[in-house]
């Protein structure tokens, strides 16, 4: 029984060979506790993570003890906004994001709302970028904290963080971005980008589960966070807990080739997303959801009028794996607060399928893909078995 074509590189990734390769000795061969400093396994695994975190600085412009691992960028996001929050609660109690943010951006600003603070939420516009006037107009003398993230996971849209870096550094204010999607795909450099504070994680670049990192600048000006998480002050005391050597080794490997290969992949994803959203287009009644240029460039989000979103779905199962949005919050069943924020109805936002193209996406296979996908509609459509957009 052969599986679908997996088309939902947004929600994960499969770990690429060339990286399984390089962690596999530090379950089996190399694999003492990095905070061991009495031993040769100790030192070993100290030396893999040392190097892990060189290569990982390398990636976005920073200094290699600015790399703080987490479980990944969920927990990179929490520690960054709880952990700004409660070090500069003297300073004020104000913090900026965006409407399109990922729930493990906003969860943890309604839960600071709930503890007293206030959070400003900047609309975007139909194109799913926000507006930098609307983010200046949201600073106030209070304000600690702007949270906006470099890549959407639903819509791909690639959000203008230099711009916004500058903006707050001039006001005083620490920028922080969310670089889940991001890392790998497009260019990031804390420097140029004036990012005091950059979540990122391995699982969407191909990389293992369970393993990110929060970069945190610590000059010009100096970043101070809270801790989190308490327990053996691992992590310049930031973030307690023994180091995953492999995870942390896989992930600096998989940073290592996505960055290596991102311009000629960028362009063959680009490409195959065009060629895959060319054969739907004339469909009717089907809405490419963000900035047609400014977005990652293997992402296709789109919403189809005249059709039950989960009739779509399931139609299109044997065939591709997708999702209607986040993988995060699919299970919810209600329309996704991103294709909202965009203006769209809740019809289309219900008839929604994210396509998320990866390294090994073939044409072959896109061809197929729209096909299936082609013919799913038009049967839906033909049946009547869905409602207006």
């Amino acid at each position: 029984m052969h599986r679908p074509i997996y088309l939902d590189a947004h929600a994960t990734t499969p770990v690429d060979p060339r990286v399984l390769e390089v962690m596999v000795p530090y379950f089996t061969e190399h694999f003492g506790n990095p905070a061991s400093t009495t031993h040769a396994y100790g030192w070993g695994a100290a030396a893999a993570v040392s190097a892990a975190r060189d290569r990982l600085a390398q990636a976005i412009n920073a200094s290699p003890e600015e790399i703080i691992f987490t479980s990944g960028a969920t927990e990179a996001n929490n520690l960054a906004i709880k952990g700004i929050a409660e070090a500069q609660m003297t300073k004020g109690r104000h913090l900026v994001t965006v409407v399109t943010e990922h729930r493990a951006i906003l969860d943890p600003c309604r839960y600071l709302e709930g503890l007293g603070f206030e959070v400003t939420y900047v609309p975007v516009q139909g194109d799913g970028l926000v507006e930098v006037g609307d983010v200046v107009q949201a600073l106030r003398s209070d304000t600690v904290l702007v949270s906006v993230m470099a890549a959407n996971n639903e819509i791909g849209v690639v959000q203008p963080l230099a711009t916004l870096g500058r903006i707050c550094h001039d006001h005083g204010i620490l920028f922080h971005s969310d670089a889940a999607q991001a890392i790998g795909k497009i260019p990031l450099d804390v420097q140029a980008q004036h990012i005091d504070l950059l979540s990122l994680t391995a699982h969407k670049v191909y990389g293992p589960k369970g393993i990110g990192a929060l970069y945190v600048r610590r000059s010009h000006p100096r970043v101070v966070l809270a801790p989190q998480s308490h327990g053996g002050g691992h992590e310049r005391g930031l973030r307690s807990g023994t180091l995953y050597t492999p995870q942390i080794v896989g992930f600096a490997e998989a940073v290592t080739l996505a960055l290596g290969e991102m311009e000629a992949e960028g362009q063959r994803l680009a490409s195959l997303r065009d060629r895959l959203w060319q054969q739907l287009q004339d469909l009717g009644d089907i809405h490419l959801n963000g900035h047609p240029q400014q977005r990652l460039p293997g992402n296709l989000n789109i919403s189809v009028g005249g059709v039950d979103g989960s009739a779509l779905l399931l139609g299109l199962q044997p065939v591709v794996a997708v999702s209607s949005g986040s993988a995060c919050s699919s299970a919810q069943g209600s329309p996704s607060h991103v294709l909202k924020a965009l203006g769209r109805s809740d019809g289309l936002a219900y008839g929604s399928v994210r396509f998320g193209l990866g390294r090994f996406t073939t044409a072959a296979e896109v061809d197929r893909v729209a096909a299936h996908t082609r013919a799913t509609i038009q049967g839906l459509r033909r049946s009547g078995f869905g409602r207006s957009g």
